[in-house]
């Protein structure tokens, strides 16, 4: 049995919140500097006493302070990879920052066993006046890299990154994704026992998002242990087959990645579940948010409300969308296989006749499958809108879970399997008899 790498117990950390004191005189300084012991004495009244005003779910204790992680337990072995997904808030990067001995817990204690390397924010220490060659040096430096280390993966890290013919210049000159392709080309060199990996795809092309996962999965690969945080449900299936889900501060689900993943989405009432969903408070989507998806239908071949579809009758994706600038947009959905697999591409583009106009305010978006060509199976919906230069307003994933039956007058034996292809589209068969 492997050996164990992190074990956690009863991790709990609390926060003093409120604003700092600004001293406009030295008037305001001294009775500052008065009040101090009145404060400190308060604070620890505060500490002591149990909370009237909120709980540990990430609530208000006394008036000035704030539980980010409350009581939390899990083990982690060599060479697992665990997944950890939650809200905004949730506690997850201050979870990051325990491991990472970056901050320490009001109680419980940690145990690491091992070098370990995390990858919580990329690019800090980064200066913006040194070239991006300086700067690959410098952040090496920073990760805790050696200069002949980072000199001898020097051409692997720019290759990656793809910015050759920019290295030499300035990165105040740089865009936000050449940054972040840098950053991560540095930071994805770091060779440690223990990976952790908080949320560096929220920003990125979906080429460079691609080459990310594809050396996170080596990582994984090569017996590494790793820690990986995320938004996109779909890279969480991709890389990880145990998840934790982290809500207010406490450890809501432990187990494998598919189930601990729906539960996250379903939330308290099951909302994942339904063919109509309101979309404002979508927990798995990112974007810019100039335009933003409010509500998704799903409707079968009859018009209805459903979650249950049969290859070769309609399927109807109906949407509500709210932009707030006067934008041409562009609208598109993919259908995802329950293995996280692109089955299907639709977009409004590709529709004869369909030309977007110049959207402000509240929209209702259509798109209508004549036939759905799709194999018997489990799917979810990943729906984007976008600007006509490629510019992400908002991308919502793992949303409308469907399941696909084969036609009730399929002639086929059996009922159709992935394994065979996810699609099923008409085809013309001839046999005849050869001349022997």
């Amino acid at each position: 049995m492997a050996e164990m790498a992190i074990r956690a117990e009863g991790l709990s950390k609390r926060y003093a919140i409120g604003r700092r004191a600004r001293h406009d005189t030295v008037r305001d300084l001294i009775a500052s500097v008065a009040g101090a012991p009145v404060r400190a004495l308060r604070r620890a009244r505060n500490a002591a006493a149990p909370s009237v005003n909120g709980d540990a779910n990430g609530s208000v204790v006394g008036e000035s302070t704030i539980w980010a992680l409350r009581d939390l337990s899990f083990e982690l072995r060599e060479g697992e990879v665990l997944g950890i997904v939650g809200r905004n808030g949730a506690g997850k990067s201050t979870l990051l920052k325990i491991l990472c001995g970056i901050t320490e817990p009001t109680s419980g204690h940690a145990e690491v066993r091992g070098q370990i390397g995390s990858l919580l924010e990329v690019g800090t220490g980064f200066h913006t006046d040194l070239t991006g060659r300086e700067n690959v040096f410098l952040n090496g430096s920073i990760l805790g890299m050696r200069r002949a280390h980072i000199a001898h993966h020097f051409d692997e890290i720019v290759a990656f990154a793809g910015i050759e013919q920019f290295i030499d210049t300035p990165i105040k000159y740089y865009s936000t994704g050449m940054r972040v392709r840098l950053a991560f080309a540095v930071a994805a060199q770091l060779q440690p026992e223990i990976l952790v990996i908080d949320e560096v795809l929220s920003v990125g092309d979906a080429e460079f998002q691609a080459k990310c996962l594809g050396r996170m999965e080596a990582s994984a690969r090569s017996g590494r242990t790793v820690l990986f945080v995320s938004h996109h449900m779909p890279s969480v299936k991709r890389l990880c087959s145990r998840c934790l889900w982290i809500d207010g501060g406490e450890l809501r689900m432990d187990g494998p990645t598919a189930e601990t993943v729906h539960a996250y989405l379903a939330g308290p009432t099951d909302a994942a579940l339904s063919a109509e969903l309101d979309l404002t408070e979508w927990p798995n989507r990112h974007g810019h948010g100039v335009a933003t998806f409010t509500r998704a239908r799903l409707l079968d071949g009859r018009g209805e409300l459903s979650l249950l579809l049969r290859r070769g009758q309609p399927m109807t994706i109906e949407l509500e969308v709210e932009s707030r600038v006067q934008h041409t947009l562009r609208f598109d959905a993919t259908v995802v296989s329950d293995a996280g697999v692109n089955v299907l591409s639709l977009s409004h583009y590709d529709s004869a006749g369909c030309v977007p106009g110049v959207l402000r305010g509240r929209h209702a978006v259509s798109c209508t499958v004549p036939s759905l060509p799709l194999a018997a199976g489990r799917y979810h919906l990943r729906l984007v809108v976008q600007s006509e230069r490629e510019h992400l307003h908002d991308v919502v994933d793992d949303v409308l879970p469907f399941v696909v039956e084969d036609a009730v007058d399929s002639p086929r034996p059996f009922q159709s399997k992935a394994a065979s292809g996810y699609c099923v589209v008409p085809s013309h068969w001839t046999v005849t008899m050869s001349a022997s």
